[in-house]
């Protein structure tokens, strides 16, 4: 089984030693990936170009960070300065993003190695995110009509406000966000599908909800992608979680969402989002075991793809 992955080098980017945003994580992920025996095909992303970036975001914040411009006031909201390297890493994430589900048309599953930044609104970043990939995939895809109707699924403890934000007025694309409900953002964008969770939610609560919200969707809308933001924050270790889902839970999430997936021959390309913890390498292990478990499911299913990447 050989995963078609995206990742670049500069998915890191600097910042102060002591910063809570565990950035090391995204090259910790080939290491855990090797530890694991998993055999990728690694695929090099370039920078989202300027004008898909506008497509979604404000020209003005879209120039404020190309010029590394954001006021301070914004830069707080993200949670780290918007530097060169930021900047950088945040236009290959989005590139990364759109890379991994024109691979993911091509052999029924890929994924990007970062990405899932899914609280950037129209004209600013907030909670770690810059940009929010996810919208910034679709859009162009659906542009380019590489797809007609993306379900994007955010199963990341939190909300996902800012991709159902800025695709509200996009029926091609359908936003399905599965969170805790006491958890960032306060402020709650509407998604088409809100799942808001109590606090404490375990394995077997968590995938009984699931799996009575999850099929009635695919089968309704009909997607002809997914992208799926697999945080794994809804762990009950995690640092910025209020959920309780073991390495077992999220295992099994993640196997569900594959299967029904595959199930109905729907291409799915997986992003990082959250996770957060003292040992970057621990993070790193779970987003791996996510990738291992989506392919491994869908080699199971035995799901057709769809065509070749030019």
């Amino acid at each position: 089984m050989r995963i078609p992955l995206v990742h670049h080098a500069d998915y890191v980017a600097d910042l102060p030693a002591d910063h809570s945003f565990p950035m090391s994580k995204y090259r910790l992920l080939l290491e855990a990936l090797d530890q694991r025996a998993a055999i990728v095909d690694v695929h090099t992303p370039e920078a989202m170009p300027r004008a898909w970036v506008e497509a979604v975001h404000a020209p003005a914040y879209v120039a404020a960070i190309f010029d590394q411009s954001v006021d301070s006031v914004t830069q707080r909201r993200i949670g780290f300065p918007v530097t060169p390297r930021v900047t950088r890493r945040s236009l290959l994430s989005a590139g990364g993003t759109h890379l991994a589900a024109r691979l993911a048309l091509a052999h029924g599953y890929a994924a990007n190695g970062a990405g899932g930044s899914h609280h950037a609104l129209r004209d600013t970043g907030a909670g770690y995110c810059v940009l929010n990939d996810l919208a910034i995939a679709a859009v162009c895809l659906l542009a380019e009509r590489e797809a007609t109707r993306i379900l994007i699924i955010d199963l990341d403890v939190h909300q996902g406000d800012g991709t159902a934000a800025l695709l509200a007025h996009e029926p091609r694309a359908f936003t399905f966000s599965m969170h805790a409900e006491k958890n960032f953002p306060v402020r709650k964008a509407v998604s088409d599908r809100d799942v808001p969770l109590p606090d404490g939610v375990d394995d077997e609560g968590y995938i009984a909800v699931l799996a009575a919200e999850l099929p009635p969707i695919l089968d309704a809308f009909r997607p002809d992608l997914i992208l799926y933001q697999a945080g794994v924050d809804p762990h009950a270790d995690d640092r910025l979680g209020r959920l309780a889902l073991s390495d077992a839970g999220l295992e099994a999430r993640d196997r569900f969402v594959m299967r029904q997936a595959a199930a109905r021959a729907i291409p799915l390309a997986s992003v990082l989002g959250g996770g957060y913890g003292a040992d970057p390498m621990t993070i790193a292990c779970r987003h791996a075991a996510t990738i291992i478990a989506l392919a491994d499911e869908h080699a199971l299913v035995g799901a057709p793809h769809r065509r070749t990447v030019a």
